[in-house]
């Protein structure tokens, strides 16, 4: 059965990059299939595959508009937010329903991705306005001291695939309110999200040369850490690709701010309420198929509560169906792809090998109803060593590790066990425990009794340890990566 998304073709100039207000493809005039990921035989259409040219010729027209964008000012440069914000409401059934087709969460998530990109976008443009230094006094007689923040210059921002719109917007936004002109390079597996993104600004009337667009892999991220050029990357991937281009810039002392993996634990104490701890569970480990580096891919339980936890659990995943993500009836969406799929299935394989017990799902969910994608059973593992891979390195699939613990000291021990700190969460009626919880988790994203997944667009969004370096992202505090201080002493 061919859904409506699938019948819409994509118009050709989204296809294509965007660079210097023009719709171009690779010098190359290599192409990638975009598919969508509910159902295989749909080829979205062939995207341009760019590589070291094309990135400098983006960079070049982002240069070159860089000296008229930063003297625009904020309060000017927010009314090109502003009016893409209103072009993004009036845009986002469609842009939704491209979401869900070319990524494939369920299209009630897509919505709530384009309703976070315009909250990350109206919050931008509220900052204009705030975007200044301080007076200070000043040690000598008849002088006027203070301070003020400057755009650091070319950006090159590199996006990934689970969040194509929110994720690219909370990068595109702070970059051009604070002054710095942008080539955005997104996932290769979602380009069109972006591309739609794109043409939003440029219905909104951004000048040419300010956001540009180059569609590709890693050739291109290459290209634009190694462009002498670019003056800071923001990354939001994986540990490896982003040391890699911390470690590739360094030389020139490249700005970075990267957000990377994360292995999130929710510990549910003994005085837990189980219902809401199971319900936020489902929720963080099972929501848009566990591929959120917010995701609950732990779950650290008391023993003392484990077999009712266990039990409700269970009883909860078991009644999720998988499907579509344009299916009313779907629970769980796919994955991203089929090698995202196989990841899937050879973390469930080693956690067995590792002692772990599959208590519901492990394999791929195949129906007679279902087209040929790549769907993961969501899946719980109880008895999962706390040093074993599971319990370490993130899957990014809906694979949820279930780890023992005896009390409270010990649940906080494993849940800080891993080298990642991205959410950290806690389910308990203690006052007093929640808030010692809160003080020894070693994560950025911190919550009591409550999903830990999301977090608003005017709070930071950040990690600890190998989860995050650099400035947050989503907050005041990101213009200490798009901008520079500077102080001034005038003497009059």
């Amino acid at each position: 059965m061919t859904s409506v998304a699938q019948e819409i073709q994509v118009p050709q100039h989204l296809r294509l990059n965007f660079i210097d207000g023009q719709w171009l493809p690779a010098e190359s005039g290599q192409l990638r299939e975009n598919i969508n990921p509910a159902d295989l035989s749909d080829v979205i259409g062939e995207f341009t595959e760019s590589g070291g040219v094309d990135v400098d010729h983006a960079v070049d027209a982002a240069a070159t508009a860089l000296p008229a964008w930063r003297g625009l000012g904020p309060v000017a440069r927010a009314r090109y937010l502003t009016a893409a914000s209103r072009i993004l409401g009036e845009r986002a059934a469609e842009v939704a329903s491209v979401i869900t087709r070319e990524q494939g969460k369920l299209l009630g998530e897509a919505r709530g991705e384009v309703t976070r990109a315009q909250a990350v976008i109206d919050f931008t443009a509220g900052q204009a306005r705030l975007l200044g230094g301080v007076t200070a006094p000043a040690e000598e007689e008849r002088t006027f001291a203070y301070t003020f923040r400057k755009a650091i210059g070319v950006v090159g921002l590199v996006s990934p695939w689970n969040f194509p719109l929110a994720i690219p917007m909370w990068k595109v936004a702070p970059a051009l309110l604070s002054g710095c002109t942008a080539v955005l390079k997104p996932s290769p597996l979602t380009p069109l999200t972006s591309a739609l993104l794109v043409e939003i600004f440029q219905q909104a009337g951004i000048p040419d040369g300010v956001l540009n667009l180059v569609q590709g892999d890693a050739a291109a991220g290459e290209a634009l850490v190694a462009n002498p050029a670019v003056a800071g990357i923001s990354f939001t991937g994986s540990l490896p690709v982003g040391t890699a281009i911390h470690s590739g810039g360094a030389h020139r002392l490249l700005r970075t701010q990267l957000e990377l993996g994360g292995k999130n634990a929710l510990i549910v104490c003994d005085d837990a309420d189980i219902g809401k701890a199971v319900d936020a569970v489902v929720n963080g480990a099972f929501g848009q198929a566990g591929q959120r580096c917010s995701a609950t891919s732990r779950a650290v339980v008391d023993v003392r509560v484990r077999e009712e936890f266990l039990d409700r659990l269970v009883a909860r995943v078991t009644g999720l169906r998988v499907g579509p993500g344009d299916d009313p009836a779907s629970r769980v969406c796919p994955v991203v792809n089929t090698a995202r799929m196989e990841a899937a299935l050879a973390a469930v394989a080693g956690a067995q090998r590792d002692g772990g017990k599959v208590l519901c799902g492990g394999g791929r969910e195949e129906r007679a109803d279902l087209p040929d994608g790549c769907y993961v059973q969501p899946t719980v593992i109880r008895d999962v060593p706390a040093d074993s891979s599971l319990a370490q390195e993130e899957v990014f699939g809906p694979v949820l590790a279930v780890i023992d613990a005896d009390g409270f000291d010990e649940a906080m021990s494993v849940a800080n066990s891993v080298k990642y700190g991205m959410s950290g969460t806690v389910f308990t009626a203690s006052q007093s425990r929640a808030f010692e919880a809160i003080e020894r988790f070693e994560a950025g994203m911190l919550h009591v009794n409550r999903p830990g997944v999301g977090a608003y667009s005017h709070l930071p969004h950040v990690g600890s340890k190998a989860s995050q370096y650099g400035p947050p992202e989503c907050s005041p505090e990101v213009w200490d990566f798009y901008t520079e201080w500077h102080s001034a002493c005038i003497s009059y």
